[in-house]
């Protein structure tokens, strides 16, 4: 039998974070031999930038995964976000990795909202079960987050379109200290267990 191919992504560096947790995550996911078992994994880290984001669709239309699972670095949250939409707009007042800002509309003339595609609720679920905090959210700001989530939806609409999901985590203790914080491993295990989620 087939297994899946699930495209798992995370964030390199951008202005103020030398070293992105959620890109190492995507690539921790695509060495687990947990997630390889429920999946063929591909990771792909990208590059923090508006530009980047929007050859997302591209690129994973390359690929045909049968889902995509992304990872984003939210530096005041405290829990697992599991997003469940994205807006086509961004904030004009930070500049990405590549030093660019940009327009208010990241795509004219498209929806103002597109919602999440994937089983957002049953994510939460599976990330609670490993003893995570987690919740849904509906607002996954105005950065590249933001960007990469409603490009992903909006480049990848239709019957045959694959399931899309996207989690905010929060900084892992071993890089930003704090008992209170999760550990990167539990983020791991909660990430295994969200990318079995989505293969069920």
């Amino acid at each position: 039998m087939r297994r899946p191919l699930i495209l798992v992504t995370g964030f390199g560096p951008f202005p103020g974070v030398a070293d992105n947790p959620s890109g190492r995550l995507a690539q921790a996911l695509a060495r687990s031999g947990k997630a390889r078992r429920a999946a063929r994994v591909r990771a792909l880290v990208i590059p923090t930038t508006y530009r980047d984001t929007a050859a997302l669709p591209r690129q994973a239309a390359r690929l045909k995964p049968d889902a995509v699972l992304m990872f984003g670095l939210a530096g005041r949250a405290r829990v697992l976000r599991v997003e469940t939409c994205g807006r086509n707009q961004a904030s004009t007042r930070h500049f990405d990795a590549a030093q660019k800002k940009p327009s208010r509309v990241l795509i004219p003339g498209a929806p103002k909202l597109l919602k999440i595609t994937s089983p957002s609720t049953a994510l939460v679920k599976a990330a609670r079960a490993t003893g995570a905090r987690a919740r849904l959210s509906n607002d996954a700001g105005g950065y590249v987050c933001n960007a990469a989530i409603f490009h992903m939806l909006n480049g990848m609409r239709g019957e045959k379109a694959p399931p899309v999901a996207f989690v905010h985590i929060p900084w892992p203790r071993e890089y930003a200290g704090g008992r209170h914080r999760p550990s990167f491993a539990a983020l791991q295990r909660a990430a295994e267990a969200m990318l079995a989620a989505m293969v069920s």
